[in-house]
Formats: structure tokens, sequence, C-alpha cells
């Protein structure tokens, strides 16, 4: 039964990761989700000290908000000249710094270093389970994703067009008469949701991996949106099966294994790609030659 709810749990992260990642990959934004994850440890030591557990809503809350304010910060900085790259490492840096220091001062006998923070192992997911009146509902961790899939793939169905336009040409959307300072906060806010939700279950570098690597290996297998959303989910939990066989064999860490057949998957999709791979094009410049 564990491996069901393992597969599970990574099947609900790779799609929400997937969708999300898709836009981000559009956006030239992949790595907001490794800043996110950082930068919500102040909010999770705030609301902590504010509630007195580790397991209150006021903690994924709190984590969210931080998160959106990191987002913000990120935006504000680039909008007054300063390189994306360079504003997404100087608000993460500094936001996780400031997280450490709230530890070493308020928390230092609470396991809030970063092991309970980043460093999620989705094998132990079953064990962590939602009990209500003495019934077993299973993991928080799949509620919880679920719940965030649910509420992505209603937005993003509501809201596509504008989201596509947002993506691909923010100018037009504007002339269009549509807020797109609103909508890129709201993929934000998503984004945030999909990662604060998942990484402490499972682990940011799982949740980072299937923001970034499913939907660049899709990016490079399409050229419409929908079906690179599509590919993106599914790569993504290919990547879970596949990678989840691996550790099973191998006896190593599910959530490393599931990446590195993610990244499997990008090699295959950047050498072989039909428009993109350097196989095909290089295939079709022969043909030319001859």
């Amino acid at each position: 039964m564990s491996d069901f709810w393992i597969l599970l749990t990574g099947m609900l992260v790779a799609s929400c990761s997937g969708i999300l990642g898709a836009f981000l990959v559009l956006r030239k934004m992949a790595m907001i989700g490794d800043a996110i994850s950082h930068s919500v440890m102040p909010g999770i030591v705030i609301a902590f000290l504010l509630s007195g557990s580790r397991d209150s809503i006021l903690m994924m809350v709190a984590a969210m908000a931080c998160g959106l304010f990191a987002v913000f910060l990120i935006q504000l900085f680039q909008n007054k000249g300063v390189q994306a790259d360079a504003s997404i490492g100087v608000v993460f840096t500094a936001l996780f710094a400031i997280g450490v220091l709230l530890v070493s001062l308020f928390a230092r006998q609470v396991h809030l270093d970063q092991d309970a923070i980043l460093y999620g192992e989705i094998a132990y997911v079953h064990w962590n389970t939602w009990v209500v009146n003495g019934i077993d509902l299973g993991p928080k961790a799949v509620w919880l994703l679920g719940i965030t899939l649910i509420i992505i793939v209603t937005v993003i169905s509501l809201f596509y067009k504008q989201f596509k336009l947002c993506s691909f040409d923010p100018a037009l959307a504007a002339a269009c008469g549509i807020p797109v300072a609103l909508f890129h906060y709201l993929l934000m806010g998503m984004v945030s949701m999909a990662t604060v939700s998942s990484f402490e279950s499972v682990g940011a570098i799982l949740v980072v991996g299937m923001l970034i690597i499913p939907a660049a290996t899709a990016y490079l297998l399409t050229d419409r949106l929908g079906r690179m959303i599509v590919l993106s989910v599914g790569a993504g939990i290919l990547s879970v099966f596949g990678g989840y066989a691996a550790a099973v064999m191998l006896d190593a860490s599910i959530a490393g294994c599931i990446v590195c057949a993610a990244a499997v998957l990008f090699v295959l999709a950047f050498l072989f790609s039909p428009s993109h791979g350097i196989v095909a094009k290089k295939l079709r410049l022969r043909k030319l030659a001859a």
C-alpha cells in the first residue's frame, strides 16, 4: 500500500508542477520555484512562534504569504532595472538567511532546520496521515496536493486565454485590457501554493525538478501551449514511475531517482526532438547537402 501512496503523491506533484512549469518556462522564470521554496522559511518560523505547533494551518498560510512576498520583491527589483536572475538570487538568499537567523534566535531547540523544511522524503509520505474521528483518511500530502491540483486546473481552465496571452506577449495583453500584473501574481500564487503543499512531504529538490525539467522537455517537443502542458504532465508522471522503479532496484533516494529520470527524458528530447533535437537537425542538414 505504501507504494501506491508514494506513486500517487509523485503523480500529484508532477501534475501540479507540470501545468505551472509550462507557463514558468515560457516566461523564462523557471527558477522561481527554487526561490519560493527557500523564501518561505521566515513565514514558517513566524507561524510556529505564533501557534507553537508545526502542524497548524497557520504555518502553511504564512509560508504561502512569504512566498508571495518574495515574488513581489523579485518583480519590484526587476521593474527597477535589476536583472531577473540577480533579483531572484538576492531575494531568496536574503529571506532564507532571515529564516535561519530567526531559528537561531527564537527556535533553537525546535526541529525547524533545513532538513525539516527543505528535504522532505517521499518514502515516508504514507506515515503522516489525516485522522478524523478515528478514521484514517490517508496521507496529508495527498489531500493537500489533490486540493491544490483542483484549484490549479480550475483557475487555468477559467483564464486559459489570459494566461496564454500574458505569457507570450504581455504588451499585447495589456493593450487588450487584460490586467497583466493580476494574472502574474495569480500564477505566482499558484506556484507558491504548489511548492508549499509539496516540499515538506516530498522535498524541495523534487518540487523544483518537477517544475522545471518536464516543462523544458515538453518545450522541445511542441510549439503549442496546450500540447506542451499535456506533455509536461505526462513527462513528469513517466519520470515518477521510472524513477521509483530505479530507486527500488538501486535502493537509492526516490526523489533523486525521479529527478534523474526526468533529466534522462530531457536529454532524449534534446537529442531526438523532431523540431529542436540535435540529431534531427543534423539529419535535415545532411538531406539538404545531398
